[in-house]
């Protein structure tokens, strides 16, 4: 008997944007789990109503953004995760994949504290967290800023930009390591939601 066609993974991108730069990441994440196969919604948190909320609970991946403000994700993004408490409390969003971006003025500044911080929001969902999965660009002599992972991050995707140039100033890797970003959470999505068919059908 021949099984009926597996339906796309669904992604929901919930961020927030302050000046633009991260909604040209948020729109390359979208670009990437596309081109694999995913239906994406874009969810900006800073606006959230019932059918957001719908969205969210709803979706296979939740894919976090926002700007690194001050060593974090930006307040915007804080009061959202804060208002996920009762989906914490029932666990809503158990076992859907998760994963995140950010970018930032500097080219540390503390990137790596706002997608820990994104994983640690996701964990304590119990959500399962999807890596970046590439090795560091731009590492060693050979090497290019224009390199995916540029800026060796490995808990999602990150990009860095001067804090007074506009949004479509955006480097283009950091822009391709968000496209590869969102392929690999549509990619992980799929192959866990076949797996856990697969299980179900013993």
């Amino acid at each position: 008997m021949e099984k009926p066609p597996t339906k796309p993974p669904t992604i929901a991108i919930a961020y927030h944007s302050g000046r633009g730069h991260t909604e040209v990441l948020a729109q390359a994440v979208r670009a990437g789990a596309e081109a694999a196969g995913a239906e994406v919604t874009m969810v900006t948190v800073e606006a959230m109503d019932d059918a957001q909320w719908e969205t969210l609970d709803a979706t296979d991946a939740i894919i976090f953004g926002s700007p690194t403000y001050m060593g974090s994700a930006s307040g915007q993004f804080h009061t959202f995760a804060a208002s996920t408490n009762k989906r914490w409390a029932r666990q809503a969003w158990k076992d859907k994949l998760g994963s995140g971006f950010t970018i930032g003025a500097c080219k540390a500044g503390d990137k790596d504290s706002t997608l820990g911080y994104f994983a640690t929001l996701g964990h304590q969902h119990g959500m399962i967290w999807v890596s970046l999965g590439l090795l560091p660009g731009w590492h060693l002599s050979h090497e290019s800023e224009n390199d995916l992972n540029r800026l060796g991050y490995f808990n999602g995707a990150a990009g860095t930009l001067a804090g007074d140039l506009p949004a479509d100033a955006v480097h283009k890797a950091d822009i391709a390591t968000a496209e590869h970003l969102g392929q690999r959470v549509a990619e992980q999505t799929a192959i866990f939601l076949a797996g856990r068919a697969a299980v179900a059908d013993r």
